[in-house]
């Protein structure tokens, strides 16, 4: 067989849409998200959100307000372009235009509400390690507040009902930071995050206020509930976390159960039951409070 003549096999099979064996690959004749637009208006709210640090070298409080409005309006735009084509990948009618410019304008009316937020997690994290030397150090150096900029605009997104777009914004923070947190999670203020890799946070978790977690952390799910199909259903499965908890490293906790307010939960734990306020489970005490008596130390 010829080379061309083998080219246009592979390409053939390739491209038969019918072909059983890839039922699984479903065909989409619209046009969808950009990653690279999608990026670009990260990239956008970030010089917006924090001035000076990215973007534009030199500011001063004349600029900071000519180059947000300028932003803004190219913001607007580019994010009525994805919202539409993000909507009418998933559902598209004959009002599809007109939500997608309504969840723009709900969206970039959020902005002062993210800043605020990610304002309290950088303090969180200066709080939390020594060996930060300013917040300006945080803004610019630090992976956690790149994962929770892209979280909060993104959970923002995901009760907006933005399909697609708050998935593609929280995998590009995962990618870049080894951070992996669902849009979809709830995360109170002075939230921190310390070194981070290989932190993953479910979608149904839920976090209260200045809480801390360390790197190789897990808020998972337990197991699932399944339909009829066997497909799994779409329930809370993902811890609680109350006020004032701490995580250290490497730490899984999993299933829809409630760490108490003020509980530090030691590094290498399973944890698996709900415990009460203040408690302290270490590595060697775990199996005794958690799983007898279900008290803290």
């Amino acid at each position: 067989m010829e080379l061309q003549e083998f080219i246009n096999k592979i390409e053939q099979e390739l491209s038969d849409i019918h072909n059983p064996n890839y039922r699984y690959i479903p065909l989409y004749n619209k046009q969808l998200p950009s990653v690279q637009i999608v990026k670009e208006i990260i990239d956008i709210i970030r010089e917006i959100i924090f001035p000076g640090y990215f973007g534009s070298p030199l500011v001063t409080e004349d600029s900071v307000q000519y180059h947000t409005g300028v932003n803004s309006e190219k913001l607007y735009h580019l994010l009525f372009g994805q919202f539409f084509k993000a909507l009418a990948f998933e559902r598209d009618n004959s009002k599809t235009q007109q939500i997608a410019e309504e969840k723009t304008f709900l969206f970039i009316e959020k902005l002062p509400e993210i800043k605020r937020l990610l304002s309290t997690d950088i303090k969180a994290i200066y709080d939390n390690d020594p060996a930060a030397k300013n917040y300006g150090e945080i803004i610019f150096c630090y992976p956690a507040i790149k994962a929770l900029l892209n979280y909060r605009i993104a959970h923002e997104l995901f009760w907006l009902k933005v399909p697609l777009i708050p998935r593609i914004i929280t995998e590009m923070a995962h990618a870049e930071t080894g951070i992996d947190i669902h849009p979809g999670a709830v995360i109170g203020e002075y939230f921190s995050i310390d070194h981070g890799t290989g932190v993953v946070i479910g979608q149904t978790s839920i976090i209260g206020n200045h809480v801390c977690l360390y790197q190789g952390v897990t808020l998972g799910a337990k197991n699932f509930v399944l339909d009829d199909t066997g497909i799994p259903i779409d329930l809370p499965r993902h811890p609680i976390l109350e006020d004032n908890v701490t995580i250290y490293s490497n730490s899984s906790v999993l299933g829809r159960i409630t760490i108490g307010k003020g509980t530090i939960v030691g590094g290498n734990i399973w944890l698996t039951h709900s415990v009460p306020p203040n408690s302290r489970i270490v590595q060697n005490k775990a199996i005794e409070n958690v799983f007898i008596d279900g008290l803290g130390i």
